[in-house]
């Protein structure tokens, strides 16, 4: 039971989306499996679902759920348009929030979001200062200079700030957490405790997932109803 618990975390990730619901559940219940925000946000995503998800690079469970969440992103393809909001947590996480910001600004998300979760989780790089950060990025492949210069920019400032504002709007408490189109929020731990109590963590992320699959299912229907 392990090793198959690992092996879901791993390379075969996306099947956890397939896993079968508890005996006797049906579908997600609000305030059970998932909460609907008081006020809906406004999305950006047209005829898709915009997902979005809050996360820490040094947050344990926001790197535990990551191969998970990723696999089940790319076999959603089109349907949805997927967002990453990395959280304010203090001066002392600013720079690993700058690194994530500076990957997207230079379109280089892909290729190291998971190296920069393996460096905190794996090779236990802390990423404390900015130097830090400027010495992984460099070792790494990524041209020091231009990741400094893009690191120290207005526009990263600017991304940090609106992070700090999403946060609010979204009444961000804990990550990873999961908002469905401007309204519905989920996670592992919201999942796990619509189950009941007892749950792995593995399970959890299997059950928030399939959360998510009903909840864009909703979102989907009530836009083309609209």
């Amino acid at each position: 039971m392990r090793a198959l618990r690992r092996l879901f975390c791993t390379a075969l990730a996306g099947l956890a989306a397939a896993a079968v619901l508890p005996a006797g559940a049906s579908e997600p219940q609000a305030g059970k499996d998932y909460v609907t925000l008081a006020n809906a946000q406004p999305t950006e995503s047209g005829k898709k679902v915009e997902v979005i998800e809050f996360f820490a690079y040094y947050c344990p469970h926001c790197y535990a759920f990551d191969p998970m969440l990723t696999e089940w992103v790319r076999k959603q393809g089109d349907n949805i348009v997927f967002k990453r909001v990395h959280v304010s947590a203090g001066a002392s996480a600013v720079p690993q929030q700058r690194l994530f910001y500076t990957l997207e600004a230079m379109g280089l998300t892909e290729q190291y979001h998971t190296r920069a979760f393996e460096a905190i989780h794996v090779q236990r790089i802390r990423f404390a200062n900015d130097e830090q950060v400027f010495d992984w990025a460099a070792k790494n492949g990524i041209d020091r200079a231009k990741f400094v210069a893009t690191y120290n920019s207005f526009g990263i400032g600017a991304r940090l700030r609106r992070a700090s504002a999403m946060m609010e709007s979204y009444d961000v408490q804990y990550w990873p957490m999961i908002v469905i189109d401007g309204r519905y929020v989920t996670s592992p731990s919201q999942a796990g405790k619509g189950a009941g109590p007892g749950l792995s963590e593995t399970r959890q992320q299997q059950l928030s997932l399939q959360v998510m699959d009903a909840l864009v299912a909703k979102a989907k229907a009530e836009k083309n109803a609209q």
